[in-house]
């Protein structure tokens, strides 16, 4: 595997298995991923919270099929924000999202860990999707996958608020990129489903960054000048959050950037 860009703020955000354990609900608000046993998985889980991201998907790989989801998460955050070529960026979105399609067929899988075994296989494609156009991803049949995966994410996860955040994601960029009409018709996508979705993942995880960030850019798709200064004040609350770890930290620096642009 070659060397990562290095999570710039290593040391700001020190976790140990007990540490994890101590802050799971809060840290894992968004994903709804189950408090390990394996204390070889919580370890890997510390490293991704830390912001060790290239070791947090060695140990977690290195646990087989326990270990993927933490293995998936570290390589989709680190692409997201961290990896500057964007065909390696790409490279990794499809490497989880084939991962993570093997690990929801695996009959060894725990029933709690399905959810995100879904959700990770749906992020990784809209993030590559996103990658070569939103409009491309939807001519070879990507948005239906996507769409069906988080769908089966919440049937089996309600409280699943990552996954309500990517369909509001879903159906505002739809949405934007072929209209209205041809959006509800041809994938289903609806305004008012774009901003239901929104709003019951910030009731779920009420201080969650990145469903303010994503709620101001589904508004922004979906309603142009009329909403920017609710997007903007969306974007000032999510940069005033204190991050729990690496990955909020990453958020929030995004939120930011937003406010300066």
């Amino acid at each position: 595997m070659p060397q990562w860009t290095p999570f710039p703020y290593i040391g700001d955000y020190t976790y140990d298995a007990a540490r994890v354990t101590k802050n799971w609900a809060q840290l894992h608000a968004g994903d709804a991923e189950p408090l390990p046993i394996n204390p070889d998985l919580l370890e890997a889980w510390a490293l991704f919270h830390s912001g060790e991201f290239q070791k947090a998907v060695e140990s977690g790989l290195a646990l087989g099929i326990e270990g993927i989801t933490v293995a998936n998460k570290a390589t989709c955050i680190y692409a997201n924000y961290l990896e500057a070529k964007e065909s390696a960026k790409l490279a990794l979105f499809l490497e989880v999202a084939l991962r993570a399609e093997k690990q929801a067929k695996d009959a060894s899988l725990a029933a709690e860990s399905l959810p995100n075994a879904y959700y990770w296989q749906a992020y990784a494609l809209g993030r590559y999707s996103q990658g070569i156009t939103v409009a491309k991803a939807l001519a070879q049949g990507l948005g239906s996958k996507v769409k069906d995966g988080l769908e089966k994410t919440i049937a089996l996860q309600p409280k699943h608020a990552d996954a309500h955040i990517a369909l509001g994601t879903f159906h505002a960029e739809v949405i934007d990129k072929v209209g209205s009409l041809i959006g509800s018709m041809t994938y289903g996508a609806k305004k008012e489903a774009s901003f239901n979705f929104f709003q019951e993942a910030l009731r779920i995880n009420t201080n969650s960054a990145i469903a303010m960030i994503e709620q101001a850019n589904g508004w922004v798709m979906l309603e142009g000048e009329k909403r920017l200064a609710e997007a903007t004040k969306l974007y000032e609350m999510a940069s005033a959050i204190h991050p729990l770890d690496a990955m909020e930290r990453l958020d929030i620096d995004m939120a930011k950037a937003e406010l300066t642009d």
